[in-house]
């Protein structure tokens, strides 16, 4: 037993030496730039791996249930109606669960009743109120119970989505 504890340890070569530091260089260096390309796959906006979590929509069928449902109120193109304000914008803010929201369950916004007269205030006026944040009303309709709506909720928000974000012009979209 004491012999083999007292038994002179096997030293490396100089070569054996610098293949040893070449093969731990060559490894850090891997990691390192492991390192980076992750750092790079990160910085995608927030905005964009939040529409690759959502499901998939059909800008398509948005765009024609948006048509049979919303445009009376917020016009053929979601850019404002006679009762309802420009959508784009509003798009451009809130994520798909906000928008999901608004739409199946109804809101008021109150109108001052100087103002609920037809003729008191030309449309545009009420609407931009509304978007200023000032005495206005609108009444935005549950959808909830309409199956159609329900349905094609994520249809819907994919269509105003890439309307609001500039990937869909007006107009129909292709299928």
């Amino acid at each position: 037993m004491t012999a083999q504890r007292n038994a002179p340890r096997p030293t490396l070569s100089a070569k054996g030496r610098r293949h040893r530091v070449t093969a731990l260089a060559a490894v850090a260096l891997a990691a390192m730039a492991a390192g980076c390309a992750v750092e790079v796959e990160n910085t995608r906006p927030a905005r964009q791996l939040a529409q690759q979590a959502l499901p998939e929509g059909d800008v398509y069928i948005g765009w024609r249930v948006f048509q049979q449902k919303c445009a009376s109120c917020h016009g053929t193109m979601a850019t404002g109606g006679a009762t309802g304000p420009d959508l784009l914008p509003r798009l451009r803010e809130m994520g798909s669960h906000q928008f999901i929201g608004l739409v199946l369950r109804r809101y008021d916004w109150i109108l001052a009743a100087a103002e609920s007269s037809p003729q008191g205030t030309a449309p545009s006026s009420t609407a931009e109120k509304v978007l200023q944040g000032k005495d206005a009303a609108l009444v935005m309709p549950a959808w909830q119970g309409d199956p159609t709506v329900t349905a094609h909720i994520v249809d819907l928000y994919a269509y105003l989505a890439a309307r609001a974000d500039g990937t869909q012009g007006p107009g129909r979209p292709a299928r």
